[in-house]
């Protein structure tokens, strides 16, 4: 039976077997598949997580008395956007490999099994659940929080006096003299010298909060305002036997955040890769190696890799992470899991295609 007609069989019995094909599915060796189970070894990528943070300036109304009323000289004067890199996150994936298609073959009368994810990569062999992994932790987008100028206790700190004014001096003058008042109105309430005081400490809280968001509506009046928003954008890298030196992954816009490696509206973020270790075949004893077993269920000696993200001439992201394609294939000898008295059990990490574990059935 070739490959391909095998292919066809093994589509055919786990759709009968009702199995999900969204978590996984086990394929058993039989007369259908003249005992011969199919599977892909996995190629390593690696999703890289970029989280960018957009912010905002705009210089307040009063931004020119700032430094006469409130003494402060770093006030925002004109309106600008700026935009940085803050922290990268890499999480290792396995895919299919389409030229690392293996056949199994396993004796008559065998009953072993193997399962597979989605996209018909082993994670064990003579198992009946995949074993359970902690998901990686992928940051998320987040909006900008409104500024003080926004927020509904801004529009209860303009006073009637300030809004009649037409003179912008005279308006700021009016507004420092506002904010002296709100501080010395909670520094009463703090003191328990204000004459009318909050019934209990939950009202005393709220008044403070109101008279806290009111003077800092009216600071920024003269301080101007900052608002940032985080976004998050994600690149696959696939790693191949060379090193990587400061290859141009993505672009990190003011206006539009993430932008793709080749837009050039972007400061670049960077990706250096370097080979730590690649994978070898196992040698016996004699030092000799070992011969790929006839039939043998095959799986990834990996090797290792330092992934390491950069921008603005900074490393945001390190990782050590396997790389399948980085090692060698070998094989385990199938009847270690057609073995009648005590047959062997092997989990295979999705991501690399190692053995994860290997011992009997009956350790499960």
């Amino acid at each position: 039976m070739t490959i391909r007609t095998l292919l066809a069989v093994l589509a055919i019995a786990g759709s009968a077997a009702g199995l999900n094909a969204q978590t996984s599915q086990r394929i058993n060796a039989g007369k259908a598949n003249e005992y011969g189970l199919i599977y892909n070894l996995p190629r390593t990528v690696a999703d890289i997580y970029l989280v960018a943070e957009i912010t905002e300036e705009a210089p307040g109304e009063f931004h020119n008395y700032a430094r006469r009323h409130l003494g402060v000289g770093n006030a925002i004067t004109a309106a600008s956007q700026s935009a940085r890199l803050t922290e990268a996150v890499i999480v290792p994936r396995g895919v299919a490999d389409p030229e690392e298609q293996w056949l199994a073959q396993f004796k008559n009368g065998s009953t072993t099994s193997i399962l597979l994810t989605p996209d018909n990569i082993p994670v064990g062999s003579n198992i009946e659940n995949a074993p359970e992994t902690a998901a990686a932790e992928i940051p998320q987008a987040r909006d900008a929080a409104p500024t003080a100028l926004e927020t509904e206790a801004a529009r209860h700190a303009i006073t009637q006096e300030m809004a009649r004014s037409s003179s912008t001096s005279k308006r700021a003058e009016l507004a420092a003299q506002r904010i002296f008042e709100l501080r010395e109105m909670r520094s009463d309430i703090l003191s328990g010298q204000a004459d009318n005081m909050p019934s209990d400490g939950a009202a005393m809280q709220l008044v403070l909060d109101n008279l806290s968001a009111q003077e800092a509506a009216l600071t920024a009046m003269f301080t101007g305002t900052r608002r940032t928003r985080t976004v998050v954008g994600k690149v696959t890298f696939t790693p191949d036997s060379t090193d990587v030196d400061g290859r141009v992954i993505a672009r990190i816009s003011v206006t539009d955040g993430i932008i793709e490696a080749d837009n050039l509206a972007g400061a670049p973020v960077t990706l250096d890769m370097s080979v730590l270790e690649r994978g070898e075949l196992p040698v016996n004893e004699k030092g000799e190696v070992k011969t790929f077993p006839r039939g043998g269920v095959a799986y990834r000696v990996p090797g290792r890799a330092r992934l390491s993200v950069g921008y603005a001439g900074n490393t945001v992201a390190t990782a050590d992470i396997d790389v399948a394609q980085l090692g060698v294939v070998f094989g385990l000898n199938p009847s270690l899991f057609s073995d009648k008295r005590e047959p062997s059990m092997a989990i295979f990490d999705p991501t690399t295609g190692s053995v994860a574990e290997l011992g009997p059935v009956s350790r499960q």
